[in-house]
Formats: C-alpha cells, structure tokens, sequence
C-alpha cells in the first residue's frame, strides 16, 4: 500500500531526492492498489510528497512514465539460469514473468497497448526479448525456427495471452439463451465439456477454465513442438 507523505511527517523527516526510481515506483505502487486508469501525477505527487510538477522532471509525459512502469515490472522477471537447458530455462522465465504479472494484474493491458503503440519496445523490453532469442540460439534452433518461435509465443513469452473467449460469469442473463435442456440435446460435446471443466472463480478467460493450469498446458504444449522442429531440422 502506498504511504501517503503529510506535511508534518516531511517535517519530521529528511526528504529524499526525487529520482526517476522513486517516481517509477510509486507510480507502480499506486497502479497495483487502484489500477492504471486511476493512475494520475497528482496521486503520485501526493505519495512523494512533492508538487505534481516535479515529476515532470523525470518523466515527460503519461507515455513516458507507462514506459517506465513496464521497465520497472519486466525487470522484476528472474534471469536466465546457467547449466540449464533451453526448454527449461525458457519455460522458468516464462513463468517468472507470469507470476510479475499476477502481483501487477495492470500490466498486462499496458504491455499490449503500449507495443502495439511504438515501433520499438523500451530498452529493458528489448534485452529481455534479445535473451530469449539468445536462449533458443544456444539451443540449437535456427534462426529461422527462432523467428517462428518467438511469433508463436508471441505475448507468451511476457506472462500473458490473449485469450479467445472473455468471462461472462458478471452478466446478466440473456433472455433469448437457449434453455440448457435444448443446449445439451442440440451441443452434446459443448455441453460435456463446460460441464467437466476445472472451475477457477477468479479466471479471467471464464468460470470453466483455470487460468494458470491452461497458461501451462499451452506453454509446454509449444515447447514440446518448438523441440520436435527443432530436432526435425
């Protein structure tokens, strides 16, 4: 939770230089408790303790400061591990960079949208992805299979996916839904299968799915066939 800075506890206590970092992190801080949409300089200011034009001295803009954050949660994700195979090594990496994304459930929709943005990611994005690539170079793969492999992946390869189907468990009711007793007769195998899922309450692609066993399963699923081109070629 971030720590509001009063007067009189400025009073009380030296302040700190203002920096790019403690900018950055409180813009963070601020985002994992209320959301980025809610994310403004007057609140960051207000928990620095300082005027909203002070920041603009280490951040230009909105865009510059959202460029910042993502530098600041990617570089939370853990480093490549010596002595380790390149599937393993990929898919701890991976999973690294999910369980960044589960602790800045934000994230995510800023990593889509500011690349989708820029021509060119952020310094800290790029050396994460030149490691990966590095990654599967030291595995074998061609440069080719590389550039394949880092298209199938895709969002992947930062902790997320864009999903096929949105939850709709909050919705209300569609008056024109087919009865369930007419769905299962007309859907037999649609039916079976909503019915036999794993339940995850807090899923983000729906009630039938858990986010994190499915995350899983289509990770190693595209690992497992990288391998296989891999030693095909």
């Amino acid at each position: 939770m971030v720590e509001i800075v009063t007067r009189a506890d400025a009073a009380a206590q030296p302040r700190l230089p203002l920096s790019r970092e403690r900018v950055l992190a409180a813009a963070v801080a601020l985002a994992d408790e209320g959301g980025v949409d809610a994310l403004s300089m007057r609140k960051i200011a207000q928990a620095l303790g300082v005027v909203p034009m002070a920041l603009y001295k280490h951040v230009a803009n909105k865009n510059e400061l959202l460029d910042g954050m993502i530098d600041v949660v990617v570089g939370e994700i853990a480093p490549p591990e010596a002595n380790t195979g390149w599937k393993t090594a990929i898919r701890r990496r991976v999973l690294s960079a999910r369980r960044m994304l589960l602790r800045h459930s934000w994230a995510s929709g800023v990593i889509e949208s500011r690349m989708k943005a820029r021509v060119t990611p952020t310094p800290v994005v790029m050396e994460y992805l030149d490691s990966m690539i590095g990654i599967f170079r030291a595995g074998g793969f061609s440069i080719d299979l590389v550039h394949h492999a880092m298209h199938v992946m895709g969002s992947r390869l930062l902790g997320f996916s864009q999903e096929l189907f949105e939850d709709s468990s909050g919705r209300e009711p569609d008056p024109d839904a087919m009865p369930p007793e007419e769905m299962a007769a007309r859907y037999p195998h649609i039916t079976e299968l909503a019915m036999a899922v794993t339940h995850d309450n807090e899923s983000v692609v729906g009630s039938g799915c858990d986010d994190q066993f499915e995350f899983e399963f289509a990770l190693d699923l595209t690992l497992d066939g990288l391998e296989r081109l891999r030693d095909a070629t």
